[in-house]
């Protein structure tokens, strides 16, 4: 039973840090390309960052690159969102998923990832 559990959100200051945690159960994280997405109220849900299976290849959005580094660990079967320089417009809910399509890529489509975990709120005040 696949289940992804993500956890470490919180509020924090504008230029603070926050790291989320995914943890995963029911497969081995570097077998899957793994993302986050977040969510604003009022928006859609955005691709924020991912990585890929063993080469732990990594994407990010433009809105978060040189702040935000997705990384993994094995041993504990989690995948990590370190955020630092946090701003206030990455307020939202942050949501880790696995990839299920046939080709795995480097994607921030939701509609490419079928597993998805509860998400986390992250609140940064200005």
């Amino acid at each position: 039973d696949v289940q992804l559990q993500a956890s470490g959100g919180g509020l924090a200051e504008a230029g603070g840090s926050l790291r989320l945690s995914c943890r995963v159960t029911g497969f081995t994280v570097d077998d899957y390309y793994i993302g986050w997405f977040r969510q604003a109220p009022g928006k859609e849900r955005e691709g924020v960052s991912c990585i890929t299976d063993s080469a732990g290849n990594t994407h990010y959005a433009d809105s978060v690159k040189g702040r935000f580094t997705i990384f993994r660990d094995n041993a504990k079967n989690t995948v990590y969102l370190q955020m630092n320089s946090l701003k206030p417009e990455d307020t939202a809910v942050y949501y880790c998923a696995v990839e299920t399509v046939d080709r795995p890529r480097l994607s921030d489509l939701t509609a490419d990832y079928g597993y998805w975990g509860q998400g986390t709120q992250v609140t940064v005040s200005s």
